[in-house]
Parts: structure tokens; sequence; C-alpha cells
């Protein structure tokens, strides 16, 4: 179930990103890869994940660029998540 939630995810992140940055789809998205994620490695791994210490920026970053995402800002948004997740996973 994780694994198809994140692909989802991903793939609607991908058409809202191709049809011009569709805040509706890349929130969808957006929520579909979290909740992939959860179902994958467990809530209470990806909660002590997104919050440790040294990631807490890439954390602030990609939450808030899915809130500004959800606020109908999508290039802003994807900005803010996209440094985010780069932060997060390198």
């Amino acid at each position: 179930i994780g694994v198809g939630l994140v692909g989802f995810g991903l793939f609607f992140l991908l058409f809202g990103i191709l049809l011009y940055f569709d805040s509706v789809l890349l929130a969808f998205g957006n929520l579909l890869f979290l909740s992939g994620l959860v179902f994958i490695i467990g809530f209470r791994r990806t909660f002590t994940f997104f919050f440790q210490r040294p990631k807490l920026k890439g954390t602030s970053f990609f939450l808030g660029g899915l809130v500004v995402v959800l606020m109908r800002w999508p290039i802003l948004g994807m900005l803010l998540e996209a440094y985010g997740f780069i932060s997060l996973f390198r």
C-alpha cells in the first residue's frame, strides 16, 4: 500500500508540474507521498526522521512549502519543498 501511495504521489506531483503547477494536483501528490512514506516506514520512524535536530531546517522548508502549495502559491511552494527535500535527503 505504501509503495503504491508513494508512486501515485510522485505521479500527481509530476502531472501537476506538467500542467503548469496546478495547485490541487500538487497538494494531492504531496499528501499521497507523505502518507505513503508513513505506510512504508511507520509513523514513529517517519516522525523521528523528520524531526531530528540536524534535519529541522529541511523539515521546516518542506512542510512550509506544503502549506504554501495548499494556500494556492504553487511555484513558491514547490521551490521551498525542493530545497527542503534536498536538505532532508542528502
